[in-house]
């Protein structure tokens, strides 16, 4: 017993140090699979509490059993033991206020993966998953989730992911990869079909990341602003594949002399698309050969086909606005909006298509708004990248 302090040590450190997760409570992501790393947390301050109030019931009994003892080396032996069984008792107290610490943090954890704890880095694109259950927004580190008024965060590596297009029957995106994963840097062109837990890579996989994309929403034709000469584009400006990205054409883009700042597919007609600029919005029907100036409203800051063909347009003239667009009569009726800071401005729009009452809309500043009521009325869900559940208003 003289090496009891020692040992009781060492299992207490061992078991700490045993699931290594389990004391890493630095964020409150779950791990791509297992528990919550506060549950396991949980699990081994319980087993150390256990331990430890085992040992010391033992060691009490035989403390109980030299209590009655007159030889000198049996009372130096029940000194010891007493000691050792303060030690014991001091063990098991610590680790039970371990167990109701671990027991919050997997509380507060549960709580913050779906509510206020999210917190949107970057806000990268915008758009609903296929079943129209949850919005998905690519946010620097990784796919987050709206869906029933709460937070989350998508299943998968967390990538950085740009140019992003939510299609029937997945998203196509551009990026770069998350901290310590093996994909190449950049993505070049890939495409989930499972909401981010895997991706296949169509082309330029390692050489070029496309901040400027849009993909048609049925027919899948991509178009991108090419920023700089490739192995598969000679040179910059707009291009298009309708063949998955086996095959590149590009466009002429007549009628535009100025920078893109965003840009649109339609979902059903792959010749049709939109480019904003700092002056308005220009439509192609000849898949960007020809443009046509169809919005004349200050800087066109993001642009959203919706299933059945409505362009909306969100831009900057003086303040931040938001219209809806018909394409066939150019007649466009401008949508109420929350107040939004006179430096801000809508970045990405997009619309439920399994419902289209509810739409949603992203700023520049990072703040999230949801409309279930075709835009009668605005929720606010994430204010400066901070994640608010609607619970809370």
């Amino acid at each position: 017993m003289q090496n009891f302090k020692s040992l009781v040590y060492l299992i207490s450190v061992g078991l700490a140090l045993l699931p290594s997760k389990a004391f890493a409570h630095g964020g409150v992501e779950e791990p791509q699979s297992g528990l919550p790393k506060s549950t396991y947390g949980l699990l081994a301050m319980g087993l150390l509490f256990i331990l430890f109030v085992a040992f010391y019931m033992v060691m009490k009994k035989k403390v109980q059993g030299l209590k009655s003892v007159k030889k000198k080396e049996d009372r130096i032996k029940r000194q010891r033991l007493e000691k050792n069984l303060q030690v014991l008792k001091w063990g098991w107290i610590l680790s039970l206020v371990g167990v109701v610490i671990t027991g919050s943090l997997s509380v507060m954890g549960d709580k913050l993966t779906t509510g206020e704890g999210t917190y949107l880095e970057h806000v990268h694109g915008l758009g609903y998953s296929m079943d129209g259950k949850q919005i998905m927004i690519p946010a620097h580190d990784g796919l987050k989730t709206y869906s029933e008024g709460h937070w989350g965060s998508a299943e998968g590596e967390k990538h950085d992911y740009m140019g992003f297009s939510a299609v029937d029957d997945g998203f196509y995106s551009s990026g770069h990869p998350a901290p310590g994963s093996d994909k190449k840097n950049p993505f070049g062109i890939v495409k989930s079909t499972d909401e981010g837990k895997t991706f296949e890579t169509l082309d330029l996989y390692g050489e070029i990341d496309f901040h400027l994309m849009s993909v048609g929403y049925q027919t899948h034709a991509i178009y991108v602003i090419n920023p700089q000469p490739n192995s598969r584009m000679d040179s910059t400006g707009l291009y298009y594949s309708i063949d998955e990205a086996k095959t590149w054409t590009k466009s002429a883009m007549k009628g535009i002399s100025e920078e893109p700042t965003a840009i649109a597919v339609h979902p059903s007609n792959e010749a049709m698309l939109a480019i904003g600029t700092q002056s308005g919005v220009f439509l192609s029907k000849d898949n960007g050969q020809t443009f046509e100036k169809v919005v004349s409203k200050g800087q066109a800051t993001s642009l959203f086909f919706n299933t059945n063909g409505t362009l909306f347009v969100g831009g900057y003239d003086k303040q931040a606005y938001l219209l809806k667009l018909n394409i066939e009569n150019k007649k466009s009726d401008e949508i109420s909006i929350p107040d939004i800071n006179e430096d801000d401005a809508i970045a990405y729009i997009t619309e439920n298509p399994a419902n289209v009452k509810e739409m949603a809309f992203a700023t520049f500043k990072k703040d999230v708004y949801v409309s279930h009521d075709n835009a009668a009325q605005w929720i606010k869900v994430a204010e400066q990248g901070k994640g608010i559940d609607e619970k809370n208003h």
